[in-house]
């Protein structure tokens, strides 16, 4: 299971702040909703049921934009990698 460290925090505009080195980030109103479900705990598919039913897309698109999304994530060391381990 995909988990965000639980210290970053981000604002109803998208910017991602890790006070662990204190870098920030923006990301889109898309990324923005990636970002809350994951920090929710929601499983994958659920975001995915969630998104399709939301925007007009396609599932490989939304896998897609989701598993970038992700990585990013990961880029920048804001996910828990305990969490990932324990899954």
């Amino acid at each position: 299971m995909i988990k965000i460290k639980s210290n970053i925090a981000i604002s109803d505009s998208g910017f991602i702040f890790n006070p662990a080195n204190g870098e920030s980030f923006s990301a889109n109103p898309i990324g923005i909703e990636f970002f809350n479900f994951i920090k929710q705990g929601k499983p994958q598919e659920d975001i995915f049921e969630n998104m399709l039913e939301k925007y007009n897309t396609d599932k490989n698109t939304l896998e897609k934009d989701y598993s970038d999304f992700v990585q990013t994530l990961n880029q920048f060391q804001l996910l828990d990698q305990d969490a990932e381990k324990e899954a």
